[in-house]
């Protein structure tokens, strides 16, 4: 699989829990990409603490002054030390606007590099994953874990360090200025706040992750409502999925109004904390100034670094409170990065080359699950250039010989080969650049007619677009269209009909133009003369390709080189359409059923939407 330049590969299986500092030293490597940007914010951080701490001193002298009689202050008060007051106050805001400045576009390309890393990852992940995945939930996940990324690296490298230096340069001013008193009712205040946070935070830690999940469940609730908008509408349910929904929504509300309780009773402890200590110290200042041994401005002095303090002290619990939740909201996404990719290239694999190939599945053996075994010794080949149909009853296997030559799933036993070399020996990439297909059910992507067919080849140019759309019987309808090939067509294609979708699909695959071609029930949602159009047309497209037809409708097969009946998983009758009929099996059978079936239901036009 292809990955971003700073992406990092995550090895081994998702843990049943990620420890913080396996977080920080996963976000270290995209941080450490842009370190020249790095270590000049953190020299920016340094000189704001700096500067920040400086404007107390200044202003300590400045006070100490003016205590001074009227004569003496004019003459001592100089206007440098007004202009140095005025400098380190601009100071501050400036080194910090630098270090948002410099460190914005670090924090956004680790974020951006993670999303893409994640993006491609779950593209690398099997079908079987993407099948039984809700997606709700997984975009609600992705979300959430992309935001709690960037929040968490600003936290930890762009607000926990600066209030650190903050709190141990002022340490080292009231150690060095003043009696060890101060620094250790600071120490104390610092170490029973800090504490305090840790231990209340942790226990909110569940309660958070109660209300995700309870969050996610009802989105997941939404979004299945609403793909499902026709059924809902057809069972007159609107009320009934409201109600389901609301089930979830009073759960989210009750964990919610449980972590807010939890979050009031952290503030008002952390409140409690910090007063005390600025009580304990003012009274400590105001008795030196009693007793002569400090100034007027030293009182200002600490009064000022207790303001400062309780900033980042309240701040720092803050802080530690959004790490803790980032954490959690991002845990989920990193399990989805650590999801085991069931289908991998190997280490050897090599691309396939281009021209004309050959296809053949040798004795393969399939299930989905163990326990229900699907394909059954399935043996044929497809010689290059050839056309070869598959037949049977629903459940019979049939789509599964396409999901495997797609390498979607790995055989369970025996090989495909594609010109003599196992798939699995190939690159996924290159095999499934030489396959084009029309699946049965297709499914369109939220945008217009024109990306689309377009994306069978997003190269191609516009007249090639045009070429493929007119050999799909597809060009007079988008004519009509008022906004022609610019017409949106809705959330998975809902606002074509299921015949217009399958042309889209097959003019697509005609776009690509690759030397394998399957058309899964290419036909079976269309009319019967725009059948018989395109069949025609997938016929002559057929020509010089490798063609693996699967159908339900015998009359779309006639013209294949070889047909092979599946029963159950197990090839029963094999040979041309006239063999078959001559032998009076399963397919003679199925083909005068169907026979009847068209005689008896007279061909009726449906009406194209204008």
């Amino acid at each position: 699989m292809r990955r971003s330049q700073n992406a990092v590969a995550l090895p081994g299986p998702a843990p049943k829990e990620r420890h913080d500092w396996q977080t920080v030293k996963t976000l270290i490597p995209y941080l450490w990409a842009w370190k020249g940007r790095v270590i000049f914010a953190l020299v920016c951080l340094i000189g704001a603490k700096l500067a920040n701490v400086g404007v107390p001193l200044v202003f300590k002298s400045i006070i100490d002054t003016l205590g001074m009689p009227a004569e003496k202050a004019a003459m001592l008060v100089p206007l440098g030390l007004l202009a140095a007051y005025g400098a380190l106050r601009f100071s501050t805001s400036l080194f910090t606007e630098l270090r948002e400045l410099l460190f914005a576009r670090v924090t956004q390309q680790a974020v951006r590099a993670i999303a893409l890393q994640v993006f491609e990852h779950l593209h690398a992940l099997s079908l079987r994953f993407h099948l039984e995945r809700q997606t709700g939930g997984l975009t609600r996940d992705i979300e959430r874990g992309t935001r709690a990324i960037g929040s968490l690296i600003s936290y930890t490298l762009y607000s926990i360090l600066p209030t650190l230096v903050e709190i141990a340069m002022v340490l080292g001013v009231l150690a060095y200025k003043y009696e060890w008193g101060f620094v250790l009712i600071t120490v104390a205040a610092l170490s029973i706040y800090i504490s305090f946070t840790v231990i209340v935070t942790n226990w909110r830690t569940h309660l958070r992750r109660e209300a995700n999940e309870l969050d996610s469940a009802a989105n997941i609730r939404a979004v299945d409502s609403l793909l499902n908008y026709e059924t809902v509408k057809y069972f007159n349910n609107e009320a009934y999925e409201a109600q389901r929904y609301d089930l979830q929504l009073q759960k989210w509300e009750a964990a919610q109004v449980k972590s807010q309780r939890s979050l009031s009773f952290l503030n008002m402890g952390q409140a409690l904390i910090v007063s005390s200590a600025v009580a304990l110290m003012m009274w400590r200042a105001a008795a030196g100034v009693a007793r002569g041994s400090m100034t007027v401005g030293d009182i200002v002095l600490v009064n000022a670094f207790l303001i400062q303090l309780y900033i980042p002290l309240n701040f720092l619990g803050v802080l530690y409170r959004e790490i803790r939740q980032s954490l959690t909201d991002i845990e989920r996404m990193f399990t989805l990065l650590r999801q085991h990719r069931e289908v991998q290239d190997a280490a050897d694999a090599r691309p396939l080359d281009a021209g004309p190939c050959s296809v053949a599945f040798a004795h393969v053996s399939f299930g989905y699950d163990a326990k229900r075994q699907i394909l059954f010794d399935v043996d044929f080949a497809i010689p290059a250039g050839k056309t070869v149909a598959v037949v049977g009853h629903s459940g019979s296997g049939k789509s599964t010989l396409a999901r495997l030559l797609y390498r979607f799933y790995d055989v369970g036993g025996g090989a495909i080969r594609i010109n003599g070399s196992d798939i699995r020996a190939l690159t996924q990439s290159s095999l499934r650049a030489n396959i084009g297909i029309v699946p049965q059910d297709t499914v369109l992507f939220n945008d217009t007619l024109y990306y689309n067919i377009q994306y069978g080849r997003p190269e191609a140019t516009h007249e090639e677009v045009i070429s493929a759309a007119c050999a799909a019987q597809l060009h007079d309808f988008i004519a009509r269209l008022p906004d022609g090939y610019q017409t949106s067509v809705g959330e998975r294609g809902l606002k074509l009909s299921g015949g217009e979708k399958q042309r889209v699909a097959i003019a697509r695959a005609l776009l690509k133009n690759p030397p394998i071609l399957i058309f899964d029930e290419a036909t079976s949602a269309l009319d019967s003369k725009t059948e018989k159009a395109i069949q025609a047309q997938l016929e002559q497209v057929a020509i010089g390709h490798t063609t693996l037809v699967i159908a339900h409708r015998l009359s779309t097969v006639m013209n294949a080189d070889e047909i092979l009946v599946l029963e159950q998983g197990r090839i029963i009758e094999r040979g041309s359409h006239r063999t078959l009929l001559e032998k009076g099996g399963s397919y003679a059978q199925m083909w005068a059923l169907q026979q009847q079936q068209d005689e008896a239901q007279p061909e009726v036009e449906p009406a194209l939407p204008a």
